[in-house]
């Protein structure tokens, strides 16, 4: 399974600059994310604010309510300091490369999987990132949220009841054991370093024509890291991804294509 940062309780909180639900709402509109819905030909309906704000505010109570039974994450949502820490470095941060994300689900698949609707898979989904916030702004592109420990799958499952998320489904697996070839992305948050065997097991679920997504921070740490594993890597490429008020915290978003001449953001 891809391996989460372990929890930091004892990491002081940073200030910023506005309250949460204000972050929350000023995030997504630094993120380009309209105000009220739209259609696309190929992903179905795209939330907009409007929408997107309360389902997010519900997650956020669930977190609340659960975090200290299943130690969802690090920081604590019930103070308004943990929640603002929650909405920029969890909710923001996952949806911060949308528009990316929704490029690589619009790309054709290839003859067998042509008339296929788009799909993704969270691998490691923990609390549900990016995997909820992803099914919140795509209602109508299928997540299965990939978690090998019941007690989250418990919480996930949870969430998809409470906040109505008919297009999410919750795995309780391994990443080897996950449906192989199934899915158009395969995206996941990881800030450890990528090892050759965890990369092998990810491509494996990744239909032809499709590819992984990785959250990742420092480009000079990637350019390392991919460099232990190019050749399982081939094609790959980084992204740059501005998340709201994580101005000084670099992120990107690498994409590894099933196949090295498929990248589709080349």
């Amino acid at each position: 399974m891809v391996k989460k940062p372990a929890a930091r309780k004892d990491r002081p909180l940073p200030v910023f600059p506005h309250p949460s639900a204000e972050l929350l709402s000023r995030g997504l509109s630094m993120l380009g994310i309209a105000e009220d819905d739209s259609s696309d030909p190929r992903l179905g309906t795209i939330r907009g604010s409007n929408t997107l704000i309360p389902l997010i505010q519900s997650y956020i109570r669930e977190l609340e309510l659960f975090n200290s039974v299943f130690d969802l994450v690090g920081a604590a949502p019930g103070t308004e300091e943990g929640r603002c820490d929650l909405v920029v470095r969890h909710i923001l941060d996952s949806l911060a490369p949308w528009k990316y994300i929704a490029d690589l689900l619009r790309r054709p698949l290839e003859a067998a999987d042509a008339s296929a609707p788009p799909n993704l898979a969270d691998v490691g989904s923990g609390a549900g990132f990016p995997g909820i916030p992803l099914a919140m702004l795509f209602p109508d592109v299928r997540v299965s949220l990939v978690e090998r420990m019941s007690k989250r799958c418990a919480f996930l499952e949870n969430c998809r009841a409470v906040l109505g998320l008919k297009n999410v489904e919750v795995l309780n697996a391994e990443v080897e054991n996950a449906p192989a070839a199934a899915y158009q992305v395969v995206a996941f948050r990881a800030f450890r370093p990528l090892e050759r065997p965890m990369l092998r097991s990810l491509l494996a679920l990744v239909r032809a024509g499709g590819c992984l997504a990785a959250w990742k921070a420092r480009k000079e740490k990637i350019r390392e890291e991919m460099s232990q594993i190019e050749k399982d890597a081939e094609g790959w490429s980084v992204h740059p991804v501005a998340a709201p008020f994580l101005e000084h915290e670099e992120r990107n978003l690498v994409v590894i294509p099933s196949r090295p001449s498929l990248n589709p953001l080349n």
